[in-house]
């Protein structure tokens, strides 16, 4: 059996888009394999491995039996080449705080929640337990509001307010700012469980229903730059979907305990 669709597989992966819409005009134009394609390809789009990546193809498609035609190795390229980019859109990248190895490539959790914010179009949903001293977070938000986003915070209290935050601000202090710009939520009637306040200890940055990062880290200096860490980025619209309509369903007015916030 050829191998021609385990190169079409490979050069999916290894070509831009841009490439592959350019071959794919070059293909279509030629009905059968044969030795000036390598060139006319390698010239359609330049780039170091092009002559290579050509001549790879033409060799596996002349050995098919039979050899289908250019139309349709031009629509299979074209077929993996969406698929990949797709799979390529929605997956799950790991996130760190502190410190990292030097082997396994990461983000940094502070880049990735700029990003996330950056990325929102019409919402974005920010939910911590402890949140203080991330200015930059906090500038990043106000740029989103005063862009048309609109902006759910669901952050935790300190025991005066019901919550479980002890010796310290409310997480709700950091975002001051955004007073006039967002929406603030608190979680009430709280069932007590051992005597004690159960958290609202999420942490969730999400930007409309397509991007989210999930981690440990709490909104906080500490946390974002020394704290050991870890994260995931998803960029899967319908893991993110039932994410953020968790919450959303958790404000139903009247009904959801997570209520806004004086």
């Amino acid at each position: 059996m050829s191998d021609l669709p385990a190169v079409i597989a490979a050069l999916a992966r290894e070509l831009p888009s841009a490439h592959v819409r350019a071959w794919a005009r070059v293909l279509r134009a030629h009905p059968t394999p044969h030795p000036a394609l390598r060139g006319l390809l390698a010239r359609a789009r330049t780039g170091i491995g092009m002559d290579a990546r050509a001549a790879r193809l033409l060799a596996t498609w002349s050995e098919a039996d039979p050899p289908p035609s250019g139309a349709a190795v031009a629509l299979a390229l074209e077929t993996a080449s969406r698929i990949h980019d797709e799979a390529h859109h929605s997956r799950t990248d790991i996130v760190v705080s502190g410190p990292h190895s030097d082997e396994v490539p990461v983000r940094l959790t502070s880049s990735v929640i700029i990003e996330v914010i950056r990325a929102s179009r019409t919402s974005l949903l920010v939910v911590s337990f402890a949140a203080f001293g991330v200015a930059e977070v906090v500038g990043e938000l106000v740029r989103a509001a005063r862009r048309g986003v609109q902006i759910d915070l669901v952050l935790e209290g300190n025991a005066e307010e019901g919550g479980a935050l002890r010796g310290g601000a409310a997480a709700t202090e950091a975002f001051e700012e955004l007073r006039p710009l967002a929406e603030f939520w608190t979680w009430t009637d709280r069932p007590m469980a051992g005597g004690s306040v159960p958290a609202l200890h999420a942490k969730v940055v999400a930007a409309d229903d397509d991007m989210a990062l999930l981690g440990s880290a709490n909104l906080t200096d500490r946390a974002l730059a020394h704290n050991l860490e870890i994260g995931v980025v998803l960029r899967d619209p319908d893991v993110v979907r039932r994410l953020v309509g968790h919450f959303r369903s958790l404000m139903r007015p009247e009904v959801g305990p997570l209520r806004p916030a004086k």
